[in-house]
């Protein structure tokens, strides 16, 4: 079998062997180093000494459930640039909205083809690492301070905990302070044209900025989109 090598490190959290072995197979066999774990509190450890560039998680989980798993490795130097995602059978919409609170960047439903997810996966971390043009230079906007370089945001010299797509959020509309973005454009800047992702993930990232930032600073446009609102003196 050729061995395809340097794709990334994938990190599989799930209590069913049979899924973890299925998976594993298949990202291996396309050249993507993998690890291991069968519940939240060991993906958490395995995380932070394997690194992955990204995490694949189920929800219900013993010991430590998905949800609980993403929010502490959101809160890990370690694996602050990691991609994370839901790989579980719960389609309802509270569990989605639950895995995007806790900081997931997508949510893929089971059951799904081997090689559909190996799409899924390359397609997540191909945006996660493509440069955005359109945000490339530092911000100084409305008391926030946006490092991209060093993926860093203040608002009123307090740092804020941004997990990946809140800050791509953040900076896209703080861009072009004033602009309306439509939701076409959020979706194709933020997630790319490679990731399928729900109408409320839009919504949900928004919530939790406007909850970091201050509600004022966001405006949303009915039936468009959102834009960036600076303070009047």
């Amino acid at each position: 079998m050729e061995n395809k090598v340097g794709l990334g490190k994938v990190l599989l959290v799930d209590d069913d062997p049979d899924i973890l072995d299925i998976i594993a197979y298949n990202l291996r066999k396309e050249g993507f180093e993998v690890a291991l774990a069968e519940n939240g509190k060991q993906g958490i450890d395995k995380a932070k000494i394997f690194k992955p560039d990204l995490v694949l998680l189920d929800v219900m989980m013993p010991e430590m459930d998905g949800i609980e798993a993403c929010e502490e490795l959101r809160k890990m130097p370690e694996v602050s640039q990691t991609v994370i995602a839901f790989l579980t059978a719960r389609g309802e919409d509270y569990s989605q909205i639950a895995g995007f609170d806790a900081g997931a960047d997508d949510y893929i439903a089971k059951p799904i083809k081997p090689k559909v997810l190996v799409s899924r996966v390359k397609a997540l971390l191909r945006r996660a690492t493509k440069p955005n043009e359109k945000v490339s230079e530092n911000i100084e906007v409305a008391g926030i301070v946006m490092d991209k370089e060093q993926y860093l945001v203040f608002k009123d010299d307090r740092e804020l905990s941004l997990p990946k797509k809140e800050f791509e959020l953040l900076a896209l509309l703080l861009s072009k302070p004033g602009k309306v973005f439509t939701r076409d454009v959020i979706m194709s800047t933020v997630w790319g044209h490679d990731v399928v992702v729900g109408d409320r993930t839009i919504d949900v990232h928004i919530r939790k900025l406007r909850e970091k930032i201050g509600d004022e600073l966001i405006k949303t446009i009915k039936g468009v989109g959102y834009k960036f609102i600076e303070p009047e003196n």
